[in-house]
């Protein structure tokens, strides 16, 4: 069977942001980077609905969760193995700093999963 390529690159399309239905259009606008994210209302090539319904995004903060939570055990681990000698203090803190750093990132990969999981 012939792959069609509509969902061979799910990976690639979910980094990049792209339409669950094309994987041409862009999920976010181009925006600010001190401002929060803009979503599309539909894709520009095919015309998909991004946001369904009021509160269909709520389920995506379960994957932002699951995505911050991996990214503060990997910041433990990398303390722990990378700066054995490092205060106790400052794991948190470093924890903390990682999280805010992606914040950004992780709440559009969240919502971009979230549509890619759940489609239309």
């Amino acid at each position: 069977m012939k792959n069609t390529g509509k969902r061979s690159n799910l990976v690639l399309n979910i980094l990049k942001e792209r339409c669950p239905n094309c994987s041409q259009g862009h999920v976010f606008k181009k925006g600010n980077l001190l401002k929060m994210p803009v979503m599309n209302e539909k894709c520009e090539a095919c015309g998909y609905k991004f946001d369904r319904e009021p509160g269909y995004f709520l389920g995506a903060m379960y994957v932002s969760y699951g995505i911050a939570v991996f990214f503060g055990i990997l910041t433990y681990l990398a303390c722990y193995f990378f700066f054995p000698s490092l205060q106790v203090i400052y794991i948190p803190i470093a924890i903390l700093f990682v999280i805010l750093a992606i914040s950004r990132k992780n709440f559009k990969l969240s919502r971009v999963i979230y549509i890619h999981l759940f489609p239309w």
